[in-house]
């Protein structure tokens, strides 16, 4: 699917524009497989941002920090190369995602992440496309996206999602303890002085509430669809 967009984001030994949808939304709402889908539908490579503020979180808990600590943090964050391993199932923990959401407030952690993201999206590996979800994707790292959504659902759907899927992995979890856990990252998230979670100027909003998987994709292709077609 051709399409021009990120031109001010492209890295200098890269002169190719290739598409971008960007995605944002809180935990939980159903952007990550809504991303994922995406990507698989166009033919795009597919960056979950989220991975790279896990991986620091969790690289300062391993060096036995604690993740408000801006230093430590932002070590982590310029440790952890351009190439980042992003395979670690310890990644898809709630010790991580606390973790990563308590990094992410740091300023040079975000510039270093930034740089990551930027590189990402004017040169994905493919080639075709890229997909990006996270929290300041079209806000931020990608204003000028062809396409981007904003994804959400109601805090209590949400944590009745995540209950759900943690149990499914064998973790014995109170809902009580989870929806509590949203309420907090929601807060630190969209309340953070640098770029906050809010809405990007011209983006879809996609409230998964009271959709399953399937209709919120067709969803979004419907609203997707035309956009790249327009950019090309």
């Amino acid at each position: 699917m051709p399409g021009v967009t990120c031109q001010k984001l492209m890295s200098k030994a890269h002169d190719m524009s290739v598409p971008v949808i960007a995605i944002d939304g809180p935990t939980a709402s159903g952007k990550g497989t809504l991303a994922r889908r995406l990507a698989t539908a166009y033919g795009f490579d597919w960056l979950d941002t989220g991975l790279l503020y896990r991986a620091v979180g969790l690289a300062v808990l391993d060096g036995g920090a604690d993740p408000l600590d801006a230093n430590a943090a932002s070590a982590a964050a310029s440790a952890l190369g351009h190439a980042p391993d992003l395979t670690d199932p310890r990644l898809r923990l709630d010790t991580a995602a606390v973790a990563a959401s308590k990094v992410a407030a740091v300023p040079a952690v975000r510039a270093a992440l930034l740089r990551l993201q930027r590189d990402f999206a004017a040169n994905p590996p493919s080639g075709a496309g890229a997909v990006l979800d996270g929290r300041d994707i079209g806000t931020v790292v990608c204003p000028d996206a062809a396409a981007k959504l904003f994804v959400t659902a109601d805090v209590e759907v949400r944590a009745t999602r995540r209950w759900k899927e943690l149990q499914g992995r064998g973790f014995t979890v109170i809902y009580e303890s989870v929806l509590d856990d949203l309420k907090q990252r929601d807060a630190r998230d969209s309340q953070r002085a640098i770029a906050p979670l809010k809405p990007a100027d011209g983006a879809f909003l996609l409230d998964f509430t009271s959709l399953d998987a399937d209709s919120a994709f067709a969803h979004a292709i419907s609203l997707v669809e035309p956009v790249l077609g327009r950019a090309g």
